[in-house]
C-alpha cells in the first residue's frame, strides 16, 4: 500500500468532518497516511462534537489558531491555512516522501481573501509540482464513467476562446497518457462532446466544432488515439452507465456541461482527480459547504472514495 498525505481542506468548512469520519471509517495502517492539519482544529472536533480521531496518524502542523476556528465563516486566516496545506502536500511529493496526496475541499474565496490568487487547487499542485513540460487535467473518476474537463474555472462567456484545435490536442494526449499510466487502462477509448447546441448544426449555432474541434479529432485520430465525436451535449451521456459503454473516458467542453451529469447521477461516488503530474491527487467531488459546516451531517462518502482511489 502506498502512503498518501491527506490535507484537512478548509477549517472552517465541512473538511475536516469529512476528513476524520473517512479515516474513521477505513481505518488505515498509521504509517501509511501522513496528515496536513494543526492539532488545534482535531481537539475543537473532539471537545465539541465528540469526533475522535481513532488512530493517531502522523501529523504535519500547519500554524491555525484555535480562535480562528469558526464553522460556516469564509475567512482568510481559513485560506491561508489551506493554502500552506497543499503546498505541504505539493512539496512532499515532489520529495518523493508520498506517492499520492488526497486533498479536503478549500474555498477559492478564503485563498483569495489570504493574497492567493488561485481558481483552484488544482493550478496550485500544478505550480508547485509541475515539471517543465507538464499540464494538470482535472478528471472525474465515478467508478468506470470518468469525464475531463477541457476548460476548467473559467467565465462562461470565455470558454470559446480557449475551444482551439491546439489546447484540444494537448489536453487530450495529455488524458491518453494519463490514463494509460497512471490508470492503467492499456487503449482508452475516448469520446469528446461538442461545444454548441446540436454540434452547431453545420455552423447555423456556432462554427467551433467545424474550425476546431473536428480538426482537433482527426489529428489525434491519426496519432492512433481512439477518440470519437463531438457528439451533441445532451446526450453524450446517455450510455454513461450502461454495462456494455464503450468510452473510457468522456471529455466535456466546460465546467458544468461535464459535472451536472456527474454530480445528478454519482455524487457520492464519484472521485475529483488531479492527472499530468508525477503524483496522482484525489479530492471528494463536492464542496466545502459552509451552510451545513459544525452541524455533524455533512455526507463523508466521496471523500471516503477519494482516499481509497489514492491508494489503489
Amino acid at each position: 500500500m502506498k502512503k498518501i498525505a491527506i490535507t484537512f481542506g478548509d477549517p472552517n468548512s465541512i473538511s475536516p468532518e469529512i476528513t476524520i469520519k473517512a479515516l474513521n471509517f477505513l481505518d488505515l495502517p498509521q504509517d501509511k497516511v501522513i496528515l496536513i492539519t494543526n492539532k488545534n482544529i482535531l481537539d475543537f472536533y473532539t471537545e465539541n462534537y465528540n469526533l475522535n480521531l481513532e488512530k493517531d496518524y502522523p501529523v504535519i502542523e500547519i500554524p491555525y489558531e484555535k480562535s480562528d476556528i469558526k464553522p460556516g465563516k469564509e475567512t482568510k486566516e481559513g485560506g491561508e491555512f489551506a493554502f500552506r496545506a497543499i503546498k505541504e502536500a505539493s512539496e512532499l511529493a515532489v520529495n518523493k516522501k508520498t506517492e499520492a496526496i488526497v486533498t479536503a475541499p478549500v474555498s477559492k474565496h478564503g485563498m483569495n481573501l489570504a493574497g492567493h490568487d488561485y481558481s483552484g487547487q488544482t493550478e496550485i499542485l500544478e505550480q508547485y509540482m509541475a515539471k517543465t513540460t507538464q499540464k494538470a487535467e482535472m478528471l472525474f473518476i465515478c467508478d468506470k464513467f470518468k469525464v475531463m474537463l477541457l476548460t476548467r474555472h473559467i467565465a462562461l462567456r470565455n470558454v470559446d476562446q480557449y475551444i482551439t484545435k491546439e489546447n484540444i490536442i494537448a489536453k487530450v494526449e495529455n488524458l491518453n497518457k494519463s490514463l494509460i499510466n497512471q490508470l492503467n487502462i492499456p487503449h482508452p477509448k475516448l469520446v469528446i462532446s461538442g461545444l454548441n447546441p446540436h454540434c452547431g448544426e453545420n455552423g447555423m449555432f456556432g462554427n467551433e466544432e467545424i474550425k476546431e474541434i473536428i480538426p482537433a479529432i482527426e489529428y489525434l485520430q491519426k496519432q492512433g488515439i481512439n477518440i470519437e465525436g463531438p457528439y451533441p451535449a445532451d446526450s453524450i451521456f446517455l450510455d454513461c452507465f450502461k454495462s456494455d459503454c464503450k468510452y473510457d473516458c468522456y471529455i466535456a467542453m466546460y465546467h458544468d456541461q461535464g459535472l451536472i451529469p456527474v454530480k445528478l447521477l454519482e455524487r457520492n461516488n464519484c472521485v475529483n482527480t488531479t492527472i499530468g503530474l508525477d503524483v496522482l491527487r484525489t479530492s471528494p467531488c463536492h464542496g466545502t459547504a459552509f451552510d451545513i459546516a459544525g452541524e455533524m451531517k455533512a455526507d463523508e462518502s466521496s471523500m471516503i472514495q477519494a482516499i481509497k482511489l489514492a491508494i489503489k
